[in-house]
């Protein structure tokens, strides 16, 4: 079952980051060259987030969650470069696929980062 808190959450930490980085890259040609690598590890960062704050989930549910907000999070920030002419329509698509993938991976992985009420230190 998702954790609709967990991913209202992420999505919004996720797009901000998203928008934050094309609006910087609409002027910066230098970051608009990392939108592809900066958009999927943002959508990463949001599937952590989302396993973070939905600890205990089942790791499909997790990946599931971290899927739904890496893709809703690419498909807003994408939407928004392609909006200021930065990118063509294509990219939503296989922008959006390619983060929604990402964001399912970062759901994976803070399943074993994100034990039920702790949290696993690195290091």
């Amino acid at each position: 079952m998702l954790n609709s808190r967990a991913l209202v959450l992420a999505t919004v930490v996720g797009t901000i980051l998203q928008v934050a980085m094309v609006t910087a890259g609409h002027t910066n040609k230098s970051i608009a060259g990392l939108f592809a690598v900066g958009g999927m590890g943002f959508s990463l960062v949001a599937g952590l987030l989302y396993a973070m704050w939905a600890r205990g989930g089942a790791t499909s549910s997790l990946a599931i969650g971290g899927l739904l907000a890496g893709a809703i999070c690419a498909l807003i920030g994408i939407f928004v470069s392609y909006m200021l002419g930065d990118v063509p329509v294509t990219l939503l698509a296989l922008g959006t696929i390619s983060s929604a993938v990402t964001g399912a991976i970062g759901g994976w992985i803070g399943k074993f980062l994100f034990k039920a009420g702790a949290v696993v230190a690195a290091g």
